[in-house]
């Protein structure tokens, strides 16, 4: 028997739940791509992405997902043979610092394990010894969703600016844009990355770079870039079709725009990140409660915990069977261990991530809260009672 017919809920960290309004918005015919409504759209959808990400930057529209937004960054910025440091708490880290070394950089990489945040003296320290100033660039992921860490970057960049290096400080914002706290401009970030399908609220599809004066100038150094990457045709278009290299995605740009003017009506990146705060926080009450008599653990350290996504760690397989009992049983999906083991290691089995960035409210959480209990009885997973009260008080309290 099961409890899971009816509406499923994708309680993973991206594709994001996408909201009824923007599904709505995008379920239309194509309108004219040359003059009109969508023309006179996008420019007013960009001055409000930017103001998600807290910046003048500019910004350039790709047609992919996060992975295009890796390669449309480091394409403008980085020739053959330039190195990067690559600083890595998680999968995501490492995948984009593959990325670099695929397109020619020479990378070195600085990995802070998977239950430590990146350490910005560490980072200054290793700055400080590269006085020929060979270190062009300086790759941080702002939230791992394979780990849950949240990485310090005004932190980075006071410690960058300490020693006076001048690499370019690029920022993957791809789980943690309109979820956890990020200020470009004031936090002195030179590219920032993110993409529609997690705190955006849309499906995947479209890609985000926005990139200041320093990262400009470094784009134009480089004299060619692929036509695809450049982004400066996408970022000051002469014409409508080199916001896209071409066709413009137009279903995605309408749910775009609807999931912004959401965004606006509840009252801007100050209220959205407030939300995450406090829905992250009932489901970390909850869970240090069912670890108190369990082995269930938050692999994130306090203070440096992602609002968008918790990673969470039991014996194997334990984690692989509550999830597909929570998916078969209840109709609630919870993430994958993704990079936390191999996949073919039988460790890969003993972690499992919730995801709660986006469209997502109360009750959703809850829901999930309460989902994940009956999912640990029935399977006799030990853990320790109050879990569901824990996370109802940090909602009450809000």
């Amino acid at each position: 028997m099961t409890l899971a017919y009816g509406r499923s809920y994708l309680a993973i960290p991206g594709p994001s739940v996408v909201p009824d309004r923007v599904l709505g918005a995008m379920h239309r015919a194509s309108p004219n791509i040359y003059e009109g409504a969508l023309v006179e759209m996008v420019p007013g959808l960009v001055d409000d992405l930017k103001a998600v990400a807290r910046t003048s930057a500019d910004l350039a529209i790709y047609i992919g997902n996060g992975h295009a937004a890796w390669e449309g960054a480091l394409a403008n910025v980085l020739a053959p043979g330039d190195k990067v440091l690559a600083l890595v708490s998680g999968a995501f880290g490492l995948g984009w610092a593959e990325i670099a070394r695929r397109l020619g950089a020479d990378v070195e990489i600085m990995d802070f394990g998977r239950q430590a945040p990146l350490d910005p003296a560490a980072v200054a320290a290793r700055l400080a010894r590269d006085e020929g100033g060979e270190i062009g660039a300086v790759l941080a992921v702002h939230v791992d969703t394979s780990t849950g860490i949240r990485a310090d970057i005004a932190g980075l960049r006071a410690a960058m600016d300490g020693v006076g290096h001048g690499a370019l400080l690029m920022v993957d914002c791809i789980a943690s844009l309109g979820c956890d706290r990020f200020e470009m401009d004031a936090w002195g970030v030179d590219v920032t990355l993110a993409a529609s399908q997690k705190g955006l609220m849309c499906p995947p599809g479209l890609a985000y770079v926005f990139f200041n004066e320093r990262a400009a100038a470094r784009r134009d150094a480089l004299g060619s870039v692929s036509p695809w990457w450049d982004w400066n045709p996408r970022a000051a278009p002469e014409q409508f079709y080199q916001y896209f290299a071409g066709t413009a995605p137009v279903q995605l740009l309408l749910g775009q725009r609807e999931a912004l003017d959401m965004i606006a009506e509840e009252g801007g990146a100050q209220a959205l990140w407030a939300r995450h705060e406090k829905l992250a926080r009932a489901i970390w009450a909850a869970c240090e409660a069912w670890g108190e008599g369990g082995a269930l653990r938050i692999n994130a350290p306090a203070g440096a915990r992602s609002h968008a996504v918790t990673a969470l760690s039991l014996p194997p397989p334990q984690a692989t069977l509550l999830r597909q009992w929570c998916e078969g049983k209840a109709g609630v999906t919870l993430g994958i261990g993704l990079g936390m083991a191999p996949s073919d290691d039988p460790a890969w089995h003993g972690h499992f991530r919730i995801g709660h960035m986006g469209h997502v409210n109360a009750h959703m959480v809850l829901g999930v809260l309460g989902v994940i209990e009956a999912g640990m009885v029935a399977l006799e997973i030990a853990h320790g009672a109050g879990a569901l009260a824990a996370g109802a008080q940090v909602i009450a309290r809000a």
